[in-house]
């Protein structure tokens, strides 16, 4: 049980200014990094760095839902970080707090001057950072340039990032998506730059785990998760402590099938997580789902398993975002 390298804790302080909502003192006269940020990888938080070495409160606008699943709602988004745990993330980040507009009708109807105005007027804010290839505006109508031009016309400073590279590629929220659905979880945590980790309620199941003896905590993640199947080392966070553990996340093949779950087993554990909100941190893969022919198979494997995932977390130096 431990927590290596934990970043800061949450601001106590961090302001979250809604549509509809006054600007809190905090935050007027900003400068706010933009994007969707989904994830927080490396790349966003250069961003926010930038932001956060202006001499300025630092915040973020971010927009819910993300604006692909407005323009594709037929495409379900695999969200690396669903805006409760954004939020959070950035909270963790020394921020002073996050604009959260909604992506509707409206908003994706604005102009690009109308956007920069919003910024000015509305939000208050003294200056912006966007990344390289930034668009906003009606039809994607405005790029780094356009916005240059307008913040100087609105009076408010721009500052634009390069693109942050990992080898040949810059480091991209689609990276690390495909990353994530081919169960390589050691890529998808260098480029996030921390461990990735997903919240879900504890829910009660069937008991299996315990007879086989290994207890889990059992979560039904978002049906838009693309994870691979498979078993994982992974930390769950409880009463402000890391957990070592190994976890299963799929369809139990060896049992019914039926529909994925992420399933838990804490090393050195005991008690009554059920009902529970629980973030669990994933450190590395062990190998894919399979159906053995017997319970005792099914034990050793476990086993075998659970001396992996303990290799894999004493090795792991990767920060938490959780702990």
């Amino acid at each position: 049980m431990r927590s290596d390298t934990p970043l800061p804790p949450a601001s106590s302080s961090f302001a979250v200014c809604r549509d509809g909502d006054a600007v809190p003192a905090s935050l007027k006269g900003a400068v706010a990094a933009i994007g969707n940020f989904d994830g927080v990888h490396r790349g966003h938080r250069h961003l926010i760095d930038m932001a956060l070495r202006s001499g300025r409160p630092a915040a973020v606008l971010t927009f819910e839902p993300h604006p692909r699943s407005f323009f594709q709602p037929d495409r379900p988004l695999f969200r690396i970080t669903p805006e409760a745990v954004k939020l959070e993330i950035f909270a963790r980040l020394g921020l002073e707090g996050a604009f959260v507009r909604r992506f509707d009708h409206a908003f994706a109807a604005l102009t690009a001057e109308d956007f920069v105005s919003m910024l000015a007027h509305e939000l208050d804010l003294s200056g912006v950072v966007i990344g390289h290839d930034f668009r906003f505006g009606r039809g994607r109508e405005g790029n780094p340039e356009l916005m240059k031009e307008l913040c100087d016309r609105f009076g408010l400073a721009c500052f634009v990032a390069p693109a942050i590279m990992e080898g040949s590629e810059p480091i991209s929220s689609s990276a690390i998506r495909a990353a994530l659905e081919a169960g390589d979880i050691a890529d998808a945590n260098r480029l996030l730059g921390y461990r990735w980790f997903v919240r879900a309620p504890v829910r009660h199941g069937d008991k299996r785990g315990r007879d086989l003896g290994y207890p889990t905590a059992n979560m039904r993640l978002s049906d838009d998760c693309r994870l691979r199947h498979g078993i994982y080392a992974v930390r769950a966070a409880v009463d402000g402590e890391c957990i070592d553990g190994v976890a299963s996340f799929g369809r139990r093949p060896t049992f019914d099938n039926g529909a994925p779950l992420l399933e838990t087993h804490l090393f050195d554990f005991k008690g009554d997580l059920y009902d529970r909100t629980l973030d669990v941190e994933f450190i590395g893969w062990i190998r894919g789902e399979e159906r053995f022919e017997s319970i005792d198979a099914l034990i050793a494997q476990m086993d075998r398993d659970s001396e992996e995932a303990k290799r894999m977390l004493k090795a792991d130096r990767i920060p938490s975002m959780i702990a």
